[in-house]
């Protein structure tokens, strides 16, 4: 076999092997669901937990990368702390080893017929839970496909002195191998597909242990740069969980790195006890590197969590949520008080709606894709809120309410919704502001539409429902009159303003600038602006009719900025 026969049947394999990996990941995610959200979000109230949460997830979804992209986005919305976080990445790194020990099962001869059951689940199944498991199936199949064809394509690799000398090189100066290691999981984007080329190339001779395993450690580190170049450019946090996860290894990897001997010894007395395969010797001591790494490091989270904090500082925008405040032992002995404690947790969440809110209004006049993220993560916290407290006011509703109360109750369970589809009506109109601006972008045809992305009535429109938005919350949670009455006049101006833009667009659709869609989408955009401000006069109402106005105790702040409207 010439050289131009072995890299390309290598690349082969390689786009093979890698094209298993993530059509098998991407099945194993959907299969999953949101039950990987739920195990991040409710398993890591301790170090072990988190690790062990870390684990699973990975193991579900096989890619470490995915389960750090999970945990920031849960960070990031205040799910979860920084330690927390840093135990997830722990447990990450354990469980995508797992991958090394799939690969090193030796099932290669039935790897045609694992595609072709996979195939026929994919094309023959309408169910989409079928054609996930489908997805599964063939991408484990593909990945022995691809490691066969990058076995035999390294295997004269044996004969060449000059390999034979580079191996060499790699057992006596194991440096070299850490940064051959790190630089090739950069190459091909992925330290599972390195450690496959490693345990090919140990099963079939190419490499003694003694030149893989540093090799292997530099893996650790090359994934690691990989989540750093995608933090770029992201929040604080992101950043923050990204270089903990660098830290992490590079620790790791300076420890085992001096106690080689010893480590290498170990990993071949317990393979020649459990009687292991070349490729399940790569396996394992890719496990018990990363057991050995979590053992050591994971006593020293909070030192780990300083180190980045100090090395990248700033205040990352973080929205806190804690459910603690509703006290479910005042549900029976004085639900009168569990109300009250309700309508704090609604001033926190109108906080984080009226939030929600501006920060689309800062889209539409900046179309800063960082906005575009901050409203998904409000857009959480505020679904999760809306749960908690819908569970809490359904444990009072089972009990005995005086009529006071039961009318109370009925209003705080209304509001909590008026305030829940406010936040869906603000992603509704950012994700149709985000099509649009793209349209314009995308076709020639579009580009006379571009101006009416920054209609300054709809700018107009958008402040006023800002302001009546923030005040209906006020005059609810401080039975304020005037600031409903406030709010009722201002919602005429808006709904005569909404009449205007359904004319205008109705008449540049008849004039036939840009495509239909177009016209029909911004219409889509301010009724949903309308709604917005329907909702906001619905919770005036209430606080209008309210003869129990509460004393507030402030909730935690989340910094909403709102302006009046130029003149």
């Amino acid at each position: 076999m010439n050289i131009q026969d072995m890299l390309f049947e290598f690349l082969g394999g390689l786009g093979i092997f890698l094209f298993g990996l993530n059509f098998m990941g991407d099945g194993l995610q959907k299969a999953a669901g949101d039950n990987l959200r739920s195990i991040l979000n409710s398993f890591t109230s301790t170090p072990l937990r988190s690790i062990i949460a870390g684990m699973v997830v990975t193991v579900l979804i096989q890619s470490s990368s995915a389960t750090t992209v999970l945990t920031v986005g849960l960070v990031s919305a205040g799910f979860m702390s920084l330690n927390q976080a840093i135990g997830v990445v722990m447990g990450a790194n354990i469980g995508t080893t797992i991958t090394a020990f799939i690969i090193g099962i030796n099932i290669g001869a039935y790897a045609l017929p694992i595609i072709a059951v996979g195939s026929f689940i994919i094309f023959f199944s309408k169910k989409s839970i079928a054609q996930n498991i489908g997805k599964i199936i063939l991408g484990f199949g593909a990945l022995f496909i691809g490691l066969e064809l990058m076995g035999s394509s390294m295997a004269p690799l044996e004969n060449l002195p000059q390999f034979r000398e580079l191996m060499v090189k790699f057992s006596v100066n194991p440096l070299l191998g850490v940064s051959v290691g790190t630089v090739l999981t950069l190459v091909v984007q992925s330290s599972s597909a390195l450690i496959g080329i490693l345990q090919e190339m140990f099963s079939h001779g190419t490499m003694t242990l003694d030149a893989a395993l540093p090799i292997l450690f530099g893996s650790n580190i090359g994934t690691t740069i990989t989540a750093v170049l995608a933090a770029l450019g992201t929040s604080v946090i992101a950043k923050r969980t990204a270089a903990s996860h660098v830290i992490f290894n590079l620790v790791g990897t300076i420890i085992v790195v001096l106690l080689l001997n010893p480590f290498t010894s170990l990993v071949v007395m317990i393979s020649n006890y459990l009687n292991l395969s070349p490729a399940m010797q790569i396996a394992f001591a890719h496990g018990l590197f990363n057991i050995i790494n979590v053992l050591i490091q994971m006593w020293f989270i909070s030192q780990i969590a300083d180190i980045v904090t100090r090395l990248i500082p700033g205040e990352p925008e973080i929205i806190s949520y804690d459910d603690t405040r509703l006290d479910q032992s005042l549900i029976q002995s004085a639900p009168s008080m569990a109300l009250n404690q309700v309508k704090l947790e609604i001033e926190h969440m109108s906080e984080i709606v009226m939030k929600e809110v501006h920060t689309t209004y800062k889209y539409f006049k900046n179309r800063d894709e960082k906005d575009f993220e901050k409203v998904s993560k409000y857009e959480e916290v505020v679904n999760e809120i809306d749960m908690k407290l819908t569970e809490y006011l359904m444990l009072i509703s089972t009990t005995e309410l005086p009529l006071k109360n039961s009318n109370e109750h009925t209003t705080l369970v209304e509001v909590t919704k008026y305030l829940e589809r406010i936040g869906d009506h603000a992603v509704h109109i950012i994700n149709n502001v985000k099509e649009g601006n793209q349209l314009a972008k995308k076709s020639s045809k579009n580009g006379e539409m571009k101006e009416f992305l920054f209609d300054e009535d709809v700018l107009r429109m958008y402040t006023l429902i800002e302001q009546n938005i923030h005040e209906a919350v006020e005059s609810f949670i401080t039975n304020n009159r005037e600031l409903t009455n406030n709010v009722m006049r201002r919602e005429k101006e808006i709904n005569d303003l909404e009449d205007q833009l359904r004319d205008k667009y109705i008449d540049i659709l008849n004039q036939g600038i840009g495509r239909p869609s177009d016209s029909i989408m911004f219409v889509d955009i301010v009724s949903s602006l309308e709604r917005m401000s329907d909702h906001a006069v619905r919770i005036a109402r209430h606080a209008e009719g309210s003869r129990y106005p509460f004393q507030s105790k402030k909730a935690p702040t989340i910094g909403v900025e709102l302006k009046e409207p130029a003149n």
